[in-house]
Parts: structure tokens; sequence; C-alpha cells
């Protein structure tokens, strides 16, 4: 999936949690966080049942263009600035795109946008289970937050 494809991907939500570190330590701590929360193996039945084409992480490490983590592929990394996650499966094809900006001294804003389509009646469906439900929104704000607890510098506001 180009830029393009992923900004024509209907928009979902954004979620955003204020880091105390600078952007470089909350870009590593975003990659390893990252890393602990779509491990493949885990979840590979699950991902294979829904037919994601990527299940398993491979690609280089730290994450760049072409990695790939249980259910993602790296469409972009520009560290430590923005990072665009793709992926796609039986009933959605979906862009996760992380974005870092400065928020004061040693502070960092960072966005995660969805953005994803859900392709007929049973793109309906999971989309009420996955959206529509708020595990989604769990799942986000939980990897926010780990993101800001794991950096070095400490705790910022959600």
């Amino acid at each position: 999936m180009n830029a393009t494809e992923i900004h024509d991907l209907p928009y979902v939500d954004t979620h955003t949690a204020v880091v105390d570190a600078g952007a470089d330590v909350v870009w590593r701590a975003l990659g390893d966080v990252l890393e602990r929360s779509f491990p493949g193996r885990r979840r590979s039945g699950a991902l294979r049942l829904l037919g994601v084409a990527d299940r398993t992480a491979s690609g280089p490490r730290p994450l760049a263009e072409g990695s790939t983590l249980g259910g993602f592929r790296v469409a972009a990394a520009e560290p430590p600035r923005e990072l665009t996650l793709v992926g796609s499966h039986r009933f959605s094809s979906y862009a996760l795109v992380f974005r870092l900006e400065e928020a004061g001294p040693a502070r960092t804003r960072l966005r995660a946008e969805t953005r994803a389509r859900f392709p007929g009646p049973a793109g309906a469906v999971y989309r009420a289970l996955v959206i529509g439900s708020g595990a989604h929104r769990a799942v986000v704000r939980r990897l926010l937050n780990s993101v800001r607890e794991s950096a070095p510098e400490g705790r910022g506001a959600a």
C-alpha cells in the first residue's frame, strides 16, 4: 500500500499521548512496544483464520520500511517522526500511522491514527466487533500508555 492508498482508506480515529521524553527516546520505546505487542507466533492461529498476509516478524530491526510484525508491514519509517504500519485480511485493509511531534522541552506528542476499509457484509460485522465494541480503542490506548510508561525519562499525560 502506498501513501495515496493509505490516505484513501477511511479515517477511523486518532488517539494521543504526551510522553515526557524527546522524540528519539519515544521512537525507540515505540519500536520496543510494537515488537512486544504484535508477536506473530502467539497469535498465528487467529491471524491465519483472518487470512492476514504478514503473520510473523521479519525484516530489518529496528523497524524500518519492509519490516513486518504479526498483522502489519512497515510501509514507511521516518525516525523519529513517523511510522506507518499497513495490513489486510479477509475483512479489512488498514493502516496505523504513528506521528511524533514536539510538545515542549523534552516532551513528545505521540499520535496513533487508524484508517481502515471494511468491505461487504462480513466487513461490516468485523467492524462492529472490533471498532464498535471499543476493543480497538482499548488496544491503541494500552499501546500508547505502554510507550509512555516505557520511555526512560518518565511519564507524561494520556
